[in-house]
């Protein structure tokens, strides 16, 4: 690595109006209203930009292209990292490597969901698996969960208390689509409809609209912006799959991410009991656990009672999901991803508009297997 580079910094962090529905907005604008956003909290302009990887919608090959073109980009860089952690890692290393010196990440989501009577369109592809079975998402996730609640005698109420702390931290937040929503007990989120056991629907992430950019640079290059930057220490991705087609059993996708957050702490030079808050991806309210367990803060099996009683509550020792996550801030298909991350950098300058965490100097990101650790 270059050494006066000195590693990517995250310069610019930035979420568009989050909402249900957002009248008049379509994929395209929401997402071009985020990287506008994004840059101008970073001080830079389109003619700063050589690094792109950019997700309108559902347009996984040609969104970066079409819109570098759009915007006036001549050459650039072109990520290919889903949105959020892997994307952020990846596009650390391409600056380190020398490869482009300023990228956008972007991703944004509207007018796709409308047939709000079935669950969204993207979670419930068209093919055998699906249609006659109905192995949609909310079921492929928990079977999992259902698998190891079992396996482990868990009390619902323990995994009911995780939705109610996210749910109440969205509650808290002026910028989240169910803000006022609460507070939640578990009794409450137990009481909601069951969509597929062991989740209710207050366990489970919502749709929403909107989008959400991050701009990463070199820290050289960042001493002369007006923006606070956040180092990216380390991260990691992992895979597994596909999905849709095998049962998602325990076995298979407990550990999902353990390899990569080994690799991504390694390479941060940062011990577990460094991190300070936990940006993590709450699809359902299981998960929580198991990120947890595959990060080593607890062994298989302890995840229920390492959560309890105001661990990962604001004030607790391990924070999580503190704007209020998919469940209760915004669910905009795959920019949500990018959510988690601006709440990380939001949490670390101590600029998040609800739920600050005192003196916050190390945020862990994750979603399903991929994650990234920053710092002040």
């Amino acid at each position: 690595m270059n050494d006066s580079r000195q590693g990517a910094v995250i310069v610019g962090a930035f979420n568009t109006k989050q909402a249900k529905v957002l009248e008049g907005e379509n994929s395209d604008t929401v997402t071009l209203a985020a990287i506008k956003g994004a840059l101008a909290d970073a001080g830079l302009g389109i003619g700063d930009v050589d690094g792109v990887n950019i997700l309108p919608g559902l347009d996984y090959l040609n969104g970066s292209r079409k819109f570098a073109y759009a915007l006036g980009i001549p050459y650039f860089w072109v990520g290919r990292a889903a949105p959020g952690p892997a994307a952020v890692f990846e596009a650390a290393l391409a600056i380190e490597a020398g490869m482009c010196d300023t990228v956008v990440l972007a991703a944004g989501e509207a007018g796709i969901y409308t047939d709000r009577a079935t669950v969204a369109p993207w979670t419930r592809p068209s093919n055998e698996f699906i249609e006659c079975w109905g192995l949609m998402t909310p079921a492929e996730f928990a079977l999992s969960a259902q698998q190891y609640m079992q396996k482990f005698s868990v009390d619902p109420a323990a995994i009911a208390y995780i939705a109610a702390v996210i749910r109440n931290n969205g509650s808290r937040n002026p910028e989240a689509i169910f803000h006022g929503r609460g507070p939640f007990t578990p009794d409450d989120i137990l009481a909601s409809r069951m969509v597929a056991d062991p989740y209710h629907l207050l366990e489970c992430a919502m749709t929403g609209e909107g989008g959400s950019a991050l701009v990463l640079t070199t820290a050289e290059k960042a001493r002369d912006l007006p923006s606070v930057p956040v180092r990216v220490l380390g991260g990691g991705s992992e895979s597994w799959g596909p999905s849709y087609t095998h049962p998602p059993t325990y076995e298979r996708t407990g550990m999902l991410g353990r390899k990569a957050a080994d690799r991504a702490f390694a390479r941060a030079g940062l011990s577990r009991s460094d991190v300070d808050v936990f940006e993590l991806y709450d699809n359902f309210s299981w998960e929580i656990v198991r990120y947890f367990e595959a990060l080593r803060y607890c062994d298989v099996g302890e995840g229920p009672a390492f959560v309890a009683d105001g661990a990962i509550e604001v004030g607790g020792r391990y924070p999580i999901v503190t704007d209020g996550g998919t469940m209760s801030h915004s669910h905009t298909g795959e920019s949500q991803r990018h959510q988690r991350v601006v709440q990380a950098v939001r949490q670390l300058r101590g600029t998040t508009s609800a739920n600050q965490i005192d003196d916050a100097e190390v945020a862990l990101v994750m979603a399903l297997g991929d994650i990234v650790l920053l710092s002040k």
